[in-house]
């Protein structure tokens, strides 16, 4: 098994995005494309992530393979790859280490010892979502950041004008609202009004790696986990994030 990425920087804001959530968890190769599904370890988010061969220089995988990794030491040994650097990606000849090659001014070579990671295999959350939209991720992110002044906790919902992030506590309260417009909010579409409560600190760690002006898509449904989705480079990442049900 090699792969060869030409852009590393890239590759490392995958993993970044990744590995906020997720301490360790296996990659599986086969001959369409690298894939990822895990959950955090207290069960309440998940990720989902996949990069299709052609979004690599090369591409060599003959059989299906399994590659388990720290994603928190991969993380770190991504973070050290330079603006114009390659990557190489390959197993060793006993496939217990992953090779880790950046090429540019100079080659760095790194070796990663794989884990064995015994994970049944995961299936997306089947909801039937009542509000789907699309968004500006610098939007959101800075909602977010507002939200940070007044609570832990955010509520994010959506009527059939209007996306709004909610904070209450006895800090105060944050209503921020935003009307379609086909640029911050790019697409707005719901059947009833919606509203969800959930950890901001997760859907921060979600929002960290798209720059500003990436399009984020969310949807959601009343009291049901939210779907958070967006693309960096050639790679898809999908969360999903369990809510807090307030009790009367």
């Amino acid at each position: 098994m090699k792969i060869v990425f030409e852009k590393a920087s890239d590759f490392q804001k995958c993993i970044e995005a990744i590995s906020v959530l997720i301490d360790e968890a296996e990659f599986l190769l086969d001959e369409n494309k690298l894939s990822l599904k895990a959950t955090d370890p207290s069960q309440i988010s998940m990720v989902d992530f996949a990069i299709d061969k052609k979004a690599f220089k090369e591409y060599d995988v003959k059989e299906k393979t399994k590659i388990g990794v720290d994603l928190s030491y991969f993380s770190q040994v991504m973070n050290r790859a330079k603006a114009n650097d390659s990557l190489v990606l390959e197993l060793d000849e006993d496939k217990s280490r992953l090779n880790v090659i950046f090429e540019g001014a100079s080659t760095r070579h790194f070796q990663i010892p794989l884990i064995d990671i015994s994970a049944a295999e995961l299936p997306n959350p089947k909801i039937e979502f009542d509000t789907e939209l699309k968004i500006k991720a610098g939007l959101i992110q800075d909602a977010l950041k507002d939200a940070s002044l007044i609570s832990t906790h955010v509520s994010l919902g959506a009527t059939k004008e209007d996306f709004f992030v909610r904070a209450n506590s006895s800090k105060g309260n944050l209503n921020s609202k935003t009307k379609k417009d086909g640029k911050n909010l790019v697409e707005l579409k719901t059947t009833k009004e919606t509203s969800s409560m959930f950890p901001l600190d997760y859907l921060q760690d979600m929002l960290k790696a798209p720059s500003s002006d990436s399009e984020i898509e969310l949807k959601l449904k009343t009291n049901a986990p939210i779907q958070i989705k967006y693309s960096i480079g050639e790679a898809k990442i999908t969360y999903f994030l369990a809510p807090r049900i307030e009790s009367d």
